[in-house]
């Protein structure tokens, strides 16, 4: 969105973290007087498509929607979540054991509901209105990233021009975007952004700790066997005749 007026040395993804550079709704438009200088008309969320503002919904404005396997959503928010405890030195809490967090993930306790829930608001929204909310899938995007980032650029109105891709803008923008460039920034290693709570003080969270792997499949450095085959038993479960799945087949038990 930013390529016909920002040139490669001052893109301000090499010196902003990326969630500065598109702010969420949920943490920029809290305050009565949001103090938000959007350099593009793009913004973030993690909220559920049911609890959208009516104001989005109405604007007919473009939703790209990333899913992940649950599997690896999990074992993200787990880290995640840890990490910003360190970051706050709640002494007093220790990390939140691995078995305690997936029961309570499979029992749809977890920020923003069941993430089951979530998945399926924006996968039958984008189902009914295919022209505004552009569904993908994190392993897909991964996979064939070439083939998703013109997929997108053209969803929201921006396509490559054959120049363009000629040049090779198509690949400089996804080894800007990458996570290994991306995690080895100065801004992203050393970095800090404080995010507003409880109306008055803010939390402080380090800009490494929103880079961990990125990797898909890692789940299997942390879920037994018998875990990931009761997770997709569950999500197969939740999403029948949705036409959205996740399963696939699992290893051989060692």
């Amino acid at each position: 969105m930013t390529q016909s007026h920002v040139s490669e040395p001052t893109n301000p993804l090499l010196t902003r973290l990326s969630h500065e550079c598109v702010p969420f709704i949920e943490v920029g438009f809290r305050s009565s007087s949001p103090k938000l200088n959007l350099d593009v008309p793009l913004v973030a969320t993690h909220i559920s498509y049911t609890s959208l503002p009516k104001s989005i919904i109405d604007s007919g404005c473009k939703i790209v929607y990333i899913c992940r396997d649950p599997k690896d959503v999990f074992v993200s928010t787990w880290h995640f979540i840890c990490k910003v405890l360190v970051n706050e030195e709640v002494s007093a809490v220790e990390d939140i054991p691995l078995e305690d967090a997936f029961e309570f993930f499979c029992h749809g306790l977890s920020f923003r509901g069941p993430y089951w829930d979530h998945l399926l608001g924006y996968w039958r929204a984008s189902s009914e209105s295919p022209e505004r909310i552009l569904f993908l899938k994190y392993e897909d995007l991964k996979n064939e990233t070439v083939y998703w980032v013109k997929k997108i650029a053209r969803f929201i109105g921006y396509p490559f021009s054959l120049e363009e891709e000629d040049k090779g803008v198509v690949q400089k923008i996804i080894d800007l975007c990458s996570f290994e460039n991306m995690s080895s920034l100065e801004v992203s290693k050393n970095g800090m952004i404080w995010v507003e709570k409880n109306g008055v003080n803010t939390l402080e969270i380090k800009n490494n700790t929103f880079f961990r792997k990125g990797k898909v499949g890692d789940w299997k450095s942390h879920l037994t066997h018998e875990m990931a085959m009761q997770l997709d038993q569950i999500f197969e479960q939740k999403l029948t005749g949705s036409g959205l799945t996740f399963t696939v087949p699992l290893p051989p038990c060692r």
